[in-house]
């Protein structure tokens, strides 16, 4: 699974509900809607790229849960649940991705965990929950934008892997403590943990995130920016059976001057999202993966011109969109409608245990089952829906 979480909130009516018709006070100047390769399915002029790609993904228009709090409305969307609710609530439930890794098996070769996050912490909402450390995610830090991607920060621009080796040696020549405590239960994890650390920059393990073995025309092809960089090193990892990768994309939280950071915003997700889809169909590897993209709610679709907003839009939970793909998810589809302004659910409501549900069911994961957990809580994988468990999954576009 490769999950593309846009922190903050981005705007829908600016990506993927366009409403030209709603006017200038709503669409701002992203006023134009755009045909796409799928039949009957229109985007915002901003994302002409992933127009050409739209018979790979479906949209979700009517995404709900009414939340305008950003820590609260993420918690909803990344586990399916609100805070409060249903068995052990006065815990933390796990995020969709740690459920996932659980089910889904190992990362790479024991060295890469199962739930990699590039390249910032979500916040608490996208955590282990009650699932215990071993599937907390592991997050790189760095920016792959560089040539040399800096994976937690260790691998820095100027010091080659040799250098890297000789640093660790003298360290090793020096430490008198560790040489007399040879065999000592505790020191011997200290180092197999050490080695794990090393083989991140030196081993095999670490060429996973080197996108130097990647060619400058595939590198551009994503966009040279941290975001499209992620997605490339998200199919990399992939490709070397990481379970689960999630994309953190921040900086979609525009109350001021939000058309200023759309301009510098969509044509990265654009670039980046769009060679995604590309690259995973003709390598053969989209029926196998499953991509996501979403944010913890919309953008409100009336622009806010007054002081000190000056063009701004606010956080918006009563309707948004998210978008899925690959994994058996059809393309070329929508689901749900919000009304002529997008400002509220026209048809098909969809609340995030659906969406959750869906995918779950899709990678084998039974979506009502138990959610095996070392603390002994009574829990299933999803929240059962208000409308019976089953009646709000995807099944149009499954």
């Amino acid at each position: 699974v490769i999950e593309l979480w846009m922190a903050g909130g981005p705007p829908h009516i600016d990506t993927f509900d366009p409403k030209p018709g709603a006017g200038p006070e709503y669409t701002g100047p992203l006023a134009k809607a755009i045909p796409t390769n799928a039949p009957g399915v229109q985007l915002n002029e901003s994302l002409p790229l992933l127009a050409q790609q739209a018979d790979k993904f479906s949209i979700i228009r009517s995404l709900t849960h009414g939340v305008n709090a950003h820590e609260t409305a993420a918690y909803i969307v990344q586990t399916g649940r609100r805070p409060g609710s249903g068995a052990g609530a006065e815990r933390v439930y796990p995020s969709f991705g740690a459920v996932a890794s659980m089910f889904l098996g190992q990362g790479y070769q024991g060295m890469i965990p199962p739930y990699v996050v590039l390249t910032r912490p979500q916040g608490r909402f996208a955590v282990e929950g009650f699932l215990g450390i071993q599937h907390k995610p592991f997050v790189t830090g760095g920016d792959p934008r560089r040539d040399r991607f800096a994976v937690e920060g260790v691998v820095l621009d100027g010091v080659s892997d040799e250098q890297q080796r000789s640093r660790r040696e003298l360290l090793h020549d020096l430490d008198s403590l560790g040489k007399a405590l040879k065999g000592d239960p505790t020191f011997e994890k200290m180092n197999e943990c050490e080695e794990k650390a090393y083989d991140l920059i030196l081993g095999d393990a670490g060429k996973v995130f080197d996108l130097n073995q990647e060619t400058k025309e595939v590198r551009d092809r994503y966009g040279r920016t941290t975001f499209g960089q992620s997605c490339l090193v998200a199919r990399r990892l992939v490709e070397a059976g990481v379970p689960y990768i999630t994309v953190n994309s921040g900086g979609w939280d525009t109350h001021k001057r939000h058309f200023e950071s759309m301009r510098q915003k969509l044509p990265d997700l654009d670039r980046g999202f769009s060679a995604l889809l590309e690259d995973l169909g003709q390598r053969g590897m989209l029926d196998s993966t499953l991509v996501w993209w979403a944010g913890e709610f919309g953008r409100t679709p009336r622009v806010q011109m007054e002081e000190p907003w000056n063009g701004g839009r606010s956080h918006f939970g009563p309707v948004f969109s998210a978008v899925v793909a690959g994994g058996g998810f059809k393309g070329g589809h929508v689901v749900g409608a919000s009304d002529e302004r997008a400002m509220e659910v026209d048809e098909r409501p969809v609340y995030a245990h659906d969406l959750h549900g869906s995918m779950y069911e899709l990678l084998g994961v039974d979506p009502d089952g138990p959610l095996p957990n070392p603390r002994g809580i009574d829990a299933t994988v999803t929240a059962p829906s208000e409308k019976g468990a089953h009646k709000g999954r995807l099944k149009e576009i499954m």
